[in-house]
């Protein structure tokens, strides 16, 4: 009797969060693009011209590492970029986020997490409605194989397990830290250009490779490209690899928003 009431009641909560976040999400999407013309796609414009910027300048010189194919080069650049602005996005999103709704968390009983994952979610349907496509046509015209369209879901959702975890670490550490959106601007900074984004990994000196490689975007950016641009079936080991650096760090942002936030309602 008392498993029954317990599952019922986990899954009453359950339901809860996730009418709150479709509502949140909601929210978040209609307050970004409200009377913008192309709404979400708005979020491919920036990698498409930064595609076109790093090809005129680096095209000729790097194409030679994607088969002395420009065209590879501006696939390889383009799902870089959209790594690296996901990231970027979501996690600086999600920074100010339970800050930004301190007043409404002082008025009504929310669940606290629900406010960086909402930021995180709006980022993921932007993703799979503009992004996703067209990773998925160039994944099928290189591959001629629909595991490698699905595969594409593996690394993506590596990337979202890494910005759940480092969005619950910044948006708790904002609450105690007012300052700390001018540091994360220069850390992801740091993270951009220490991935091969628009530039191929081989070009790194073997001196400063150990540094690139604990960089938790970098296999990500590998496996996808490995995935849509190969040609290939996946490389289970770098699929597996992206999962468990994404699957620690969202363990460790949870470990600490989850021992913060009974301090946040008095810093609110």
């Amino acid at each position: 009797m008392s498993l029954s009431l317990s599952s019922k009641y986990i899954s009453a909560d359950v339901q809860h969060y996730l009418e709150l976040l479709q509502v949140l999400v909601s929210r978040n999407l209609k307050v970004r693009y409200r009377g913008s013309f192309l709404g979400i796609y708005w979020s491919l414009l920036n990698p498409l011209i930064m595609t076109g910027l790093y090809t005129a300048i680096f095209g000729a010189t790097f194409s030679k590492y994607y088969g002395n194919s420009i065209a590879n080069y501006i696939l390889a650049a383009f799902t870089g970029l959209i790594v690296i602005n996901f990231f970027s996005a979501s996690t600086s999103q999600a920074l100010s986020s339970v800050v930004g709704n301190g007043a409404l968390l002082n008025k009504i009983r929310l669940p606290v997490s629900i406010f960086p994952v909402s930021m995180i979610t709006a980022n993921i349907f932007q993703f799979v409605m503009g992004t996703y496509p067209l990773l998925a046509i160039v994944a099928l015209i290189k591959s001629h194989s629909l595991v490698n369209v699905f595969a594409i879901l593996l690394p993506f959702t590596a990337l979202v397990m890494f910005c759940v975890g480092v969005g619950f670490f910044v948006s708790a550490l904002y609450v105690f830290f007012r300052d700390l959106p001018y540091f994360y601007e220069l850390v992801v900074f740091m993270l951009w250009i220490s991935s091969p984004v628009f530039y191929p990994a081989a070009i790194v000196s073997n001196s400063v490779k150990p540094f690139l490689s604990i960089n938790p975007l970098s296999p990500i950016i590998e496996s996808l490209r490995q995935i849509t641009l190969s040609g290939n079936l996946p490389d289970i080991m770098m699929i597996a690899s992206a999962l468990l650096s994404g699957t620690i760090f969202a363990i460790l942002g949870w470990a600490y928003f989850h021992q913060s936030r009974s301090q946040f309602m008095d810093l609110l």
